[in-house]
């Protein structure tokens, strides 16, 4: 670039006017400089520039989504710089400057790899118009679709000669904890937390954690293998009678279901319940809903429970169970060795049996209303019909208590009849 200067070399000694006399103008060059690393390095490293992270500034924890790499690959199915024709594009797919000389856009040869690469990107890209998502299996995918949570992962490895075959692990719990170190600063792994079973009422859980995500579930998983605790299931489905189990200010109300009720309860307890082999259940939860509190609770309500026989040797007294798939009809399940007569029996004793297992404590209930129908004329009209079948339940079970079978008030005129 030229500029104009003065030339004072020659004027040193001259007065002012000899100055304005001999003063010349002369042209100049202005020296810059025209390369610098924005047109010697291709794109990819002036990116790599700018979203790049120190040393020191990875330690206090910075730049933490700068090293991953992005879920949808925009640059799919092309590749900047190559199309149809070999060409080469300064900035794009080649720096600027190479040593001294200043590329230009030019085409290059044909050449069978340029050829083949074509042919790639072209099947690419007609592949992507049918491109899906492969889906995990509704079994499979757990609480929700991206999380770990609810996911199994497999058995535990074997021990020795000791295999786990037959267990199934699954997660509750996936989060990235940090520490502080002193010397390394604020340190990032992955906590997680899983329970394994056998379905047959052997389980245990554990928590892991780990710098990465593959290893701390592999911890996990050993690790819960090796706390198995041994369960008591009634009947193989269910639990033994309803218990009250709390940890910390997480309270849980557990409650003994029938055969085909499922398991109504908190998806931490679910799944811990198809682990243990619990297929009937209901649970309700008051207070913190923190998940580690809830499984702690929930194994600690367990541990406490007691069989049927325990029960009856600790009241002294029948244990009798009253069904509804049955009318309420009585069966005696355990029966202690020496039973208590009703004089034995303390004024202030609990007698209940729910209040009993659930050591004095009040499940919370709403208040229920009548339907909305109740009033209405159709509704009177049924009942008025079902007044001749009103006591039909009391019947049957008189005739259980009396006669050991239901059977008709005519049978024993008909075989006299038939008799004579």
């Amino acid at each position: 670039m030229s500029g104009l200067i003065l030339n004072f070399t020659k004027l040193v000694g001259r007065t002012s006017m000899q100055i304005k006399t001999s003063c010349t103008l002369i042209p100049c060059l202005n020296i810059q400089r025209n390369t610098s690393f924005f047109n010697k390095l291709p794109a990819s490293d002036l990116w790599r520039g700018v979203t790049a992270v120190s040393n020191a500034g990875k330690k206090r924890g910075r730049g933490k989504g700068s090293g991953k790499k992005i879920a949808k690959d925009l640059n799919r199915g092309q590749v900047i710089g190559y199309g149809k024709k070999n060409m080469l594009w300064p900035g794009l797919n080649a720096p600027i400057i190479r040593g001294k000389e200043l590329l230009q856009q030019k085409a290059l040869p044909e050449d069978s790899t340029s050829i083949e690469r074509e042919k790639n990107i072209l099947k690419l890209r007609d592949s992507i118009g049918g491109f899906r998502v492969m889906k995990i299996n509704p079994i499979d995918r757990g609480w929700s679709g991206t999380k770990m949570a609810g996911r199994s992962i497999g058995t535990p490895d074997p021990v020795g000669e000791e295999t786990f075959e037959g267990f199934d692990t699954r997660v509750l719990e996936n989060k990235i904890v940090f520490i502080m170190k002193g010397n390394m600063g604020r340190r990032r792994r992955f906590s997680v937390m899983s329970v394994t079973g056998n379905g047959c009422g052997l389980a245990g859980f554990t928590t892991s954690k780990a710098p990465d995500m593959r290893s701390a579930l592999r911890k996990s998983k050993n690790r819960a293998s090796q706390k198995l605790i041994s369960f008591e299931l009634c009947e193989n489905r269910t639990v033994f009678h309803d218990f009250f189990c709390a940890f910390g200010k997480t309270k849980i109300f557990v409650s003994k279901k029938p055969e085909g009720f499922g398991l109504v309860c908190h998806r931490a307890i679910r799944t811990i319940c198809k682990v243990v082999g619990i297929k009937d259940l209901h649970a309700k939860i008051e207070g913190s809903t923190n998940l580690q509190h809830i499984v702690k609770a929930f194994f600690i309500g367990l541990l406490k429970q007691k069989t049927h026989h325990q029960l009856a040797e600790e009241k002294q007294m029948h244990v009798v169970e009253f069904n509804t798939l049955q009318n309420h009809f009585p069966r005696v399940v355990a029966s202690p060795t020496v039973c208590r007569k009703q004089n034995d029996i303390g004024k202030d004793e609990v007698i209940d049996f729910t209040q009993y297992v659930l050591g004095d404590k009040i499940v919370l209930k709403k208040k229920k209303f009548p339907p909305f129908y109740a009033n209405t004329t159709g509704y009177k009209l049924y009942l008025k019909k079902q007044e001749h079948f009103r006591n039909q339940d009391k019947v049957r079970i008189d005739m259980l208590v009396h006669a050991g079978q239901l059977t008709s008030f005519l049978t024993n005129k008909q075989n006299e009849n038939i008799k004579t």
